[in-house]
């Protein structure tokens, strides 16, 4: 039907909204509301709508390029809908819609209770609207909620990471806003066989509720959501993989181990550090040099008072095989020699209250905009000429959320436009200020560390840390489901501060066990790196520039005792051993958008312990982990899931899918056991 016969139908048929269609999407409109559902990849949807004079064109996470799509649609009396492969929306006319997968089982509506529609099972006097749009005075904006029944027995997977220890989402409430160690990256994989990605980068809240999930966004133009529909998990997240983009290969050297600490203060504390590493033949692949190596922030260089001759330094490490990473900060300090010149030209984000301050850390700082391309050009000039053209070739990107002094997110506005509407895509933009450049040089396989991520940062190389968390097993429990929630969110690449950033001393016994723990369950992560900061603090080494800010007590794999040195030394051959096997699992990842690190269910689906099971992950497709999460652990209950037998990595032991045995775990040994008789060695 086309859109004019549609409109005239529409109108003389009902008292409600009218259908119509546009392209290859189906159009309804109520009143200043219009409201698109269009086929975006297989099986897939892109819902918008607004009361805007006309549709925002952004496109926000997905991808510039529609995955090709066909849909069939159908316009009645009462509803109409649209069939995508093995999704179908189904909208009524009073505009409420649901969607059902092939078989016809409901996947996920919307919570209507209104008493428009006396026909309907759910007519209610409580006018609550699936769908609210409540104007902002004297803005073009609304505060948007977005309204869905909720299924009690469903099971919610994603989000990305938040500090808190539950891998199943569902009766949680999430901020959707980035901080220091929290990455709102909203994407879910449901155990309904759906995935849904709220496209909408305002600040914001999700609840999933028992009795309604609702997403919420302070201030906003459109709805924007994309939902998908899936057999598996697996072809959940790689139809989100193909809408939102792919990781890049990971370059070889990444998947070895990073040795990193806060802070080496000199040129020649690094590579003292280096040469011991190669001294004592140990595998190394990345050093760190971590933030204040620069003169002041906003000065992306090198300090040459106690770092005299970075190219002779990063001439040695190459030739010794280690790449090396420098840390770069967005915050420009009012004092650094580009303030005056970047606050001119508008490269900086802005503050409409009071003093603009951002960030008080080291000196009154304000961030650069990376919302604006000139702003991303700008810098990214200063670190080519200071770093790239010196042969470093992966970045430190950190503060990346941003981390503000205070976060009072409707203080702050982009290029793009206010925080509160479009903050959380500035570790996208960040992203993508280094990988724009890097890739504009001609570098392939691009990586770069940040503390923070949105959908489709992965895309630009982003592999993020979680942040600076403390010292203890209490967040190494919160880590792993931080990094499996990652994974499902669709961020392939997820590391953690091996041993906690801080709270540990160097000689403490205690956070020695906690320190082979992490670093055992580190082997198994996407990236292997050490890191933290120790305590007792060490002298200064000078009084000008970035020797201003504090140092760590050594944070190398020796620095401890030797028992923890043999058991560290262990699992750093171990990492080497894997490199063949994890080339191949980067390659998934590169290839489909498959997470490293993902949970039991994604490989067994049809185990239904396995969607409950969260003390176990898949490393690849061939190796289960059971961390050691807890103090004083020496034995754990290992689920092995059905379809597969499983061999205990260091005793040879068979146990049968299907089965829960109590394993070994002396303080040594990580429980590992391989699928089917795979051998990675």
């Amino acid at each position: 039907m086309g859109t004019a016969s549609a409109e005239v139908a529409g109108q003389t048929r009902r008292r409600f909204g009218y259908y119509f269609t546009e392209a290859n999407a189906l159009c309804y409109r109520l009143g200043a509301e219009k409201l698109v559902i269009a086929p975006w990849g297989q099986n897939s949807f892109r819902v918008t709508a607004t009361k805007c004079a006309e549709m925002p064109q952004e496109k926000w996470a997905l991808t510039e390029e529609v995955p090709e799509s066909h849909s069939e649609i159908r316009i009645g009396e009462l509803e109409a809908q649209i069939t995508n492969g093995k999704i179908t929306a189904i909208i009524n006319n009073i505009g409420k819609i649901e969607f059902r997968n092939e078989k016809g089982e409901l996947l996920l509506e919307e919570y209507l209770r209104n008493k428009n529609d006396m026909q309907s099972s759910t007519t209610s006097s409580l006018m609550v609207d699936a769908r609210e749009f409540k104007a902002i005075i004297g803005s073009e904006d609304y505060h948007l909620k977005a309204r869905f029944v909720s299924n009690p027995e469903e099971k919610i997977f994603g989000m990305g990471q938040y500090q808190q220890p539950y891998l199943n989402q569902k009766g949680m409430d999430l901020e959707l806003a980035h901080r220091n160690s929290q990455s709102s990256v909203p994407f879910m994989i449901s155990s309904l066989g759906y995935g849904f990605l709220w496209n909408n980068p305002a600040v914001g809240r999700v609840n999933f509720g028992k009795n309604i999930t609702t997403w919420e966004a302070e201030s906003t133009k459109k709805l924007d959501y994309w939902i998908t529909a899936g057999d598996t998990p697996s072809e959940i997240e790689e139809a989100y993989a193909s809408a939102t983009g792919k990781v890049p290969m990971m370059p070889d050297y990444a998947m070895g181990f990073w040795q990193c600490k806060l802070r080496y203060q000199t040129q020649e504390e690094l590579l003292d550090v280096a040469r011991e590493y190669k001294k004592r033949g140990l595998p190394i692949s990345v050093i760190v040099i971590d933030f204040f190596h620069w003169p002041m922030q906003g000065e992306w260089k090198f300090d040459p008072v106690y770092w005299p001759d970075p190219d002779a330094m990063i001439r040695e490490l190459k030739e010794m095989g280690i790449e090396l990473m420098v840390s770069i900060w967005p915050t420009v300090d009012y004092r650094s020699e580009n303030f005056q010149e970047m606050n001119e030209k508008g490269y900086l984000i802005r503050v409409d209250r009071g003093y603009p301050i951002s960030m008080d850390f080291q000196g009154n700082t304000l961030h650069f905009d990376a919302t604006n391309p000139d702003a991303r050009k700008y810098v990214w000039g200063k670190a080519k000429q200071n770093y790239y053209d010196k042969g470093i070739r992966v970045f430190w990107l950190d503060e990346a959320e941003p981390e503000y002094t205070y976060y009072d997110y409707d203080n702050y506005r982009y290029f793009l436009g206010p925080d509160v509407e479009v903050g959380n895509i500035y570790p996208v933009m960040y992203a993508k200020t280094f990988f724009d450049g890097m890739k504009a040089e001609g570098q392939h396989n691009i990586i770069n560390l940040l503390r923070c991520a949105w959908a489709g940062s992965q895309k630009y190389g982003a592999l993020v840390w979680s942040g600076d968390i403390m010292s203890s097993f209490e967040s190494l429990r919160n880590q792993f489901a931080a990094g499996l929630s990652m994974g499902i969110a669709g961020i392939p690449w997820w590391t953690t501060d091996i041993g906690g950033f801080f709270g540990a001393w160097v000689d403490d016994p205690k956070f020695h066990e906690l320190l082979i723990r992490w670093f055992e369950y580190g082997t198994f992560c996407p990236v292997m790196r050490l890191h933290g900061v120790r305590w007792p603090m060490q002298p200064q080494v000078g009084t000008s520039g970035g020797a201003t800010c504090v140092s760590g007590a050594p944070n190398e794999v020796w620095s401890y005792t030797p028992e923890v040195y043999e058991i560290l030394k262990k699992y750093l051959f171990l990492r080497e051993t894997m490199k063949p096997y994890i080339t191949e699992v980067m390659k998934d990842a590169h290839d489909k958008g498959t997470p490293v690190m993902r949970p039991l269910f994604y490989d067994f689906p049809a185990d239904q312990e396995c969607w409950d099971c969260e003390t176990e992950y898949m490393f690849g497709p061939e190796i289960l982990v059971a961390p050691v999460m807890h103090e004083g652990e020496r034995k754990l209950s290992v689920y092995f899931p059905k379809g597969a037998t499983w061999k205990n990595y260091w005793t040879g032991d068979i146990y049968e899918g299907g089965s829960r045995v109590e394993v070994p775990a002396p303080l040594e040994q990580i429980p590992v056991f391989t699928r089917n008789g795979f051998c990675f060695e």
